[in-house]
């Protein structure tokens, strides 16, 4: 039978506590190299300001892909490096699994941080067990980390009493915090900051993240958990905190952070919010981290990922029933379901309040990325050259290929920072190209906290870009909407002028519109409820323009009336539901716009085509065979150029066009599209990479997650 012990202050070393070895507390990360099938190197400029980064391994030799159907490749280290910070023991893995997996498995360094303790009321119990339970919350902080340390190991080497060493570390904050290395894959690392959670979703408490960043407290006391080898209490102000974090990132030199979503918004009509106020302001933090760390030299250039939270819980399931169950695995592990005391400490070994419901609120179905979904970064210039854009360090990075070279050169990167992940991208009737997208203003206090939008258009055809310019925000004030909105979409007509559509934080869609003399008009409200996600955009062969929005039952459509006129609707497409992640592109043939989506828990991609608002033909299934979760980017021969949604617009090579998508290990895999093609037949890379990919008729984009581009060619 189960072993079930009284709840108390463990008063003994654990296991692997009692016998760990001396560890030192400088980590060296060792980049390994690995293959990558079929990819062309990408080389860097000689004035790239990413001639500073730490450099790369080398590549060993390119191996045969595999195409399969079903089967995945696996993943080989590449040189990235992943810390990803969260506010509380098992955000990583409601919210941000199976990425997490995915980096475990890949032998990269992966090291997750936990901000706060999670110690809530101090009992450890399934709430029918609750009544009565003295609160302990050292031993239920002890116990959390037990269930994550288990999780961590079972994912990693198939035991959850896979042993750890743990060791105290100085912060860059003039405290200490724990850090665990996984004995058997010490390429797995868990840093504890130990700081008081605020023990409430929405509720007035002072003594949290959310007040220390609003200034109502000086500083937020530790709350350690029993067992730690931290040996004294602390407490960090703001300050401390911002360098704590940066601390950590200088420690351990991430190519790549996953962290939460800081502008997650509130209920409509109150004060609430939608998501833990821990995850919104501890991801403030981070943001803070970053943009100080960005500045620092010598780093390797830093990708950044953020994850959706509570408000998943409304929304449809992305994940197949395979993976939802690999998931939902993990999260019993961490909730001690069995009761088996196998850590050696009275704390107990797991998280009992989610055994209560170890799935959460649909979370285990569930990974959603809140920025970054783009697939129209790439765009071809007139001379036929290609250009892409993704955000490092807080700043527009650029490649370009030339025309027929193979090789691309970059990433250059322009001067500004605050960018956040997601940027989209046009060709412009004159030939210059233009990036959108939205940027962090930090500011001096709390209230000066500010997410607009901004972009940046080359000064002449071929040349370089111009500073950015703010485009505002349809928000009032960050108070009111914790400045939700989506990263912009963008349809630009045949006289240069161009639409900008965005959600806002009370989920519906709004628009500026360019005038003839180039300056942009107010905000204005398309409509639109019950709106999640980014919005999407095309245009198509006539210069007329698109934009596509995604609810929880259906799909929103806008279409202009006329060529370069501002878009009308909403039209209810009468498309079934979504996993909200939308792509589109000019449909071949040059009469309307293609878009791609997902159908919800299942591998199956879908895609219709419209003219005007209205459907132009029946939704098509395709069978997916790879699984995964994001958007699907595709691109067929035939499309014109200029339009915004992935599209590139060149000739067909090898094929009619290309398809890309994420599959269910994380890795690419692309696809030729062939017109009534049913049935892709996939090709999977082995390399992990960040946002989504953008497929031209010419090949497929990807940045790693080792901050590169990587290029698969349509022809190879």
């Amino acid at each position: 039978m189960p072993v079930r012990l009284p709840r108390r202050p463990a008063v003994f070393s654990r296991r692997g506590t009692s016998r760990r070895r001396a560890v030192t507390t400088a980590v060296t990360t060792v980049l390994v190299g690995g293959t990558f099938a079929g990819l062309l190197s990408v080389t860097t400029a000689p004035d790239s300001s990413a001639a500073a980064s730490v450099p790369l391994p080398s590549r060993a030799p390119a191996e045969t892909p595999v195409k399969v159907r079903g089967v995945e490749a696996p993943v080989g280290a590449d040189g990235a490096s992943v810390v990803q910070i969260v506010a509380h023991p098992d955000d990583d893995l409601f919210f941000m699994n199976p990425d997490t997996s995915q980096s475990i498995h890949s032998g990269n360094p992966l090291t997750s941080v936990y901000l706060t303790s999670g110690e809530s009321d101090g009992v450890n119990a399934r709430p029918r067990d609750a009544a009565g339970a003295q609160p302990d919350k050292a031993g239920y902080a002890e116990a959390r980390q037990n269930g994550i340390r288990a999780a961590y190991a079972e994912m990693a080497t198939g035991s959850r009493t896979s042993l750890w060493d743990r060791v105290a570390i100085p912060t860059a904050g003039g405290a200490t915090a724990e850090l665990d290395i996984l004995r058997a894959k010490p390429h797995v690392k868990l840093v504890w900051l130990q700081l008081r959670e605020a023990g409430a979703t929405n509720g007035d408490r002072p003594e949290s993240l959310n007040g220390l960043w609003h200034g109502r407290i000086s500083a937020l006391a530790s709350q350690r958990a029993s067992g730690t080898p931290v040996a004294a209490d602390f407490s960090y102000t703001k300050e401390q905190v911002v360098a704590t974090v940066t601390g950590i990132l200088e420690r351990f030199r991430p190519t790549f952070v996953r962290m939460q979503d800081p502008t997650s918004g509130k209920v409509a009509g109150t004060d609430r919010y939608q998501d833990h106020q821990d995850h919104l302001y501890g991801a403030r933090f981070v943001q803070a981290a970053l943009a100080r760390y960005a500045e620092l030299p010598g780093h390797p250039r830093v990708g950044v990922q953020n994850y959706l939270g509570y408000p998943t819980s409304v929304l449809p399931h992305t994940l197949d029933p395979e993976t939802a169950d690999a998931k939902l695995k993990t999260l019993k592990t961490y909730a001690w379901m069995d009761g088996v005391n196998d850590c050696g400490t009275l704390a107990g070994c797991g998280d009992l309040k989610v055994a209560a419901r170890p799935a959460g609120r649909g979370w285990a179905q569930t990974i959603r990325y809140a920025r970054g979904t783009s697939t129209s970064w790439v765009q071809r210039d007139r001379d036929g050259g290609l250009h892409a854009f993704s955000v490092l360090d807080g700043r527009l990075a650029t490649w370009r290929k030339a025309t027929g070279t193979a090789a691309w050169r970059g990433p250059v990167l322009l001067p500004g920072g605050g960018l956040d992940s997601g940027v989209t991208s046009a060709l412009l009737p004159d030939g210059r190209l233009a990036v959108f997208g939205t940027r962090t203003t930090l500011g001096a206090g709390p209230a000066d906290y500010r997410r607009e939008v901004v972009t940046a258009e080359q000064t002449a055809t071929g040349g370089g870009f111009g500073p950015w310019r703010s485009l505002g925000t349809p928000e009032r004030d960050d108070a009111e909407g914790t400045s939700d909105i989506s990263a912009p979409a963008v349809t630009v007509g045949p006289d240069g002028r161009a639409t900008l559509v965005l959600r806002d934080s009370a989920h519906r869609l709004v628009a500026r519109e360019q005038g003839a003399d180039g300056l942009w008009g107010p905000w204005r409200t398309l409509g639109g409820a019950d709106v999640h996600g980014d919005p999407v955009a095309a245009t198509d062969a006539t210069g007329r323009g698109y934009v596509f929005a995604s609810t929880p039952t259906t799909v929103l459509a806008w279409a202009a009336l006329s060529p370069g006129g501002p878009p009308a609707g909403p039209v209810r497409t009468g498309l079934p539901p979504t996993t909200l992640a939308l792509s589109a592109s000019a449909a071949p043939g040059g009469e309307g716009v293609r878009l791609w989506f997902r159908k919800p828990a299942s591998n199956d991609l879908r895609t219709a085509d419209f003219s005007g608002p209205g459907l132009m033909s029946p939704m098509r299934e395709l069978a997916g065979g790879v699984a995964g979760f994001g958007p699907v980017s595709g691109a067929m021969g035939g499309s014109t150029g200029g339009s915004v949604g992935g599209s590139r617009g060149s000739a067909s090579v090898g094929g009619d066009g290309m398809l890309a998508v994420r599959s269910r290990t994380g890795v690419l895999a692309t696809a030729p599209l062939a017109r009534g093609a049913t049935r892709p037949t996939w090709r999977l890379e082995r390399f992990l990479f960040s946002g989504a990919p953008d497929a031209g008729t010419d090949g497929v984009a990807a940045i790693g997650l080792d901050g590169r581009l990587h290029w698969t060619p349509a022809d190879r």
